[in-house]
């Protein structure tokens, strides 16, 4: 009889085993000390996309704060087709009031570009409160409304900014994996922190070059924060580029696992992020 009960034991340890990658559909988290944020995908790659842009303008942590406070006032960090009149965008920005083209502006990086561009313009921004400094370059209705993102804002940037190191995670079951498009995914990522970013490995990068899973190419970095920027928005942009292994600093994430988050791995280096 133990026999047996030890063999259906086994065996629902193994079926669990199996099913455990859908359990968790797809997602994204960011765990801080100041507290925890669910995100779906979009939001994540997002997140990760305006820390990346304030690291290529080598803007200060209370700028991505800010960004990450009147994104979420605008669109929840969502990418929208549309909005009221005709804003578009993570900003809600409107084209008729010289913000860009639709197109552009539909462009996270180039909208997360020109929001920072307009808020440096702001004088003092970093003393001022933040629905104040928000509304300077939003010029929305009711600018008071930034104001209750702000913990947020500060939760955001902790995790995607670097200063706090492997706090955003994401996952996504087996059947939602993508073709591995690595040389597109490195270059979209040197589009968002800039050319200072130095990749290097055995992965071509020219475009339409072939991408193979076993692959990899390292990403150098100078110090911590950036590493961890870098390696955020890998993990946040891992399902759409079909990437399958982070490793950095003594950790990876892998996409078989990636509701595990960040685990050991005592031979991943401190000077690259190393990406597969």
């Amino acid at each position: 009889m133990s026999v047996v009960v030890l063999l259906l034991g086994v065996g629902a340890y193994v079926l669990f085993q199996k099913a455990r990658p859908y359990l968790h559909g797809s997602g994204c988290e960011v765990n801080t000390s100041t507290g925890k944020m669910p995100l779906d995908l979009e939001q994540g790659a997002n997140a990760a996309t305006i820390a990346a842009v304030a690291f290529r303008k080598q803007l200060p942590e209370r700028a991505a704060v800010i960004a990450y406070a009147t994104a979420i006032q605008e669109s929840h960090i969502r990418n929208l087709a549309g909005g009221d009149r005709d804003s578009v965008g993570m900003f809600q920005q409107r084209p008729s009031q010289g913000w860009g083209s639709p197109d552009k502006l539909r462009d996270p990086v180039q909208a997360t570009s020109k929001f920072f561009d307009a808020l440096v313009k702001v004088k003092d921004y970093l003393d001022r409160d933040l629905h104040d400094a928000a509304q300077r370059v939003q010029r929305s209705a009711d600018g008071r409304a930034y104001a209750q993102h702000e913990d947020d804002g500060v939760l955001l940037a902790r995790a995607f900014t670097g200063r706090e190191p492997g706090t955003a995670r994401c996952w996504f079951p087996p059947d939602k994996r993508t073709a591995s498009r690595r040389p597109e995914a490195v270059r979209e990522m040197r589009r968002a922190f800039g050319g200072r970013l130095q990749v290097t490995g055995p992965s071509p990068l020219a475009y339409n070059a072939p991408s193979r899973p076993s692959a990899w190419n390292a990403v150098r970095v100078t110090n911590a924060r950036a590493g961890w920027a870098v390696a955020a928005w890998a993990v946040t942009h891992a399902q759409v580029y079909g990437l399958t292994e982070i490793r950095y600093a003594g950790r990876h994430w892998r996409a078989d696992a990636g509701h595990d988050g960040w685990t050991a791995d005592k031979p991943a280096p401190t000077t690259a992020v190393i990406i597969q």
